[in-house]
């Protein structure tokens, strides 16, 4: 729960950063450049040139239309399909962190007072309601114990061969699932350098079809909004790949722990198939 706690408060940072920086975004100073040999404000010169007044009325409402606050979900939608798709990518990885949140914890893997109940059974010699008791249970160490305990007619050898064996396919299992973490980590940013690229072809197309005289203006609003794609690729990825890194390390560790305390609980099993071995 601290790594979502976390991870929301990064994202919403993120947000408020973007968000202000474009509230103060302003094209109006990208002007178009004069033609050669005319200076803009040379209102006394011989040719005397000036711009006609609806014209200069036409670029003044264009500056105030581009001067209007841009605001964050503007963007977004600015940004076309790529950019809800990663919005997308982002509501599945907040989903998984929750699951995972939830599910990868200690009294997941190992239920508080099982193993001691276990041990008791198996200290009694109740060795098959012990068995029992494992198998009604889901937890990662009762799944360890039922396929350690299961192979006892056949020796220590076999049992503790099939309890690693139990504890390598949980790990495994719980590794392919955060592994999804990763995958959405390593998908936005291209995506969202793939907006990038959609960006920048159709403002160059748009160079290409004024002749090479797109106006600095459409072409600066146009690349800015092609890379705020990558922005968002971003403000998902980092978040994911923090979190696959964290759940990670939590496996192992659990894991480690649940490996431990299983051998803890069969050591009454240990113990008596030795005793049997050396005739004792």
């Amino acid at each position: 729960m601290r790594l979502l706690v976390s991870a929301v408060l990064c994202c919403t940072i993120a947000v408020s950063a973007l968000h202000a920086q474009t509230e103060s975004i302003d094209f109006s100073g990208l002007e178009e450049t004069a033609p050669v040999g005319v200076r803009p404000n040379d209102g006394a010169g011989a040719a005397g040139i000036r711009p006609p007044i609806a014209e200069q009325a036409g670029a003044v409402s264009e500056r105030e239309v581009v001067k209007q606050n841009i605001s964050f979900w503007s963007l977004i939608r600015a940004s076309g399909l790529i950019g809800y798709l990663i919005i997308l990518l982002s509501f599945v990885a907040v989903a998984l962190m929750i699951e995972y949140a939830l599910s990868i914890r200690r009294s997941m893997l190992m239920p508080p007072g099982f193993a001691d109940e276990v041990l008791k059974l198996l200290a009694q010699g109740q060795a098959g309601a012990a068995l029992q008791k494992c198998q009604n249970d889901s937890s990662a160490l009762s799944q360890i114990l039922y396929a350690g305990m299961s192979q006892y007619e056949f020796g220590w050898d076999a049992v503790e061969k099939s309890a690693e064996e139990a504890t390598a396919e949980q790990a495994s299992r719980m590794y392919r699932k955060v592994e999804y973490l990763n995958v959405i980590g390593n998908i936005a940013p291209m995506l969202g350098l793939l907006g990038t690229v959609v960006g920048m072809v159709i403002a160059f197309q748009q160079i290409a079809d004024s002749a090479g005289y797109g106006r600095a203006s459409e072409l600066a609003g146009g690349i800015y909004l092609a890379l705020v794609t990558t922005v968002e690729g971003l403000v998902v990825a980092i978040p994911c790949l923090a979190a696959h890194s964290f759940f990670g390390n939590r496996i192992a560790t659990l894991i480690s722990e649940t490996t431990f305390v299983a051998e803890q609980v069969l050591q009454p099993i240990k113990k008596n198939l030795l005793r049997k071995r050396t005739g004792g």
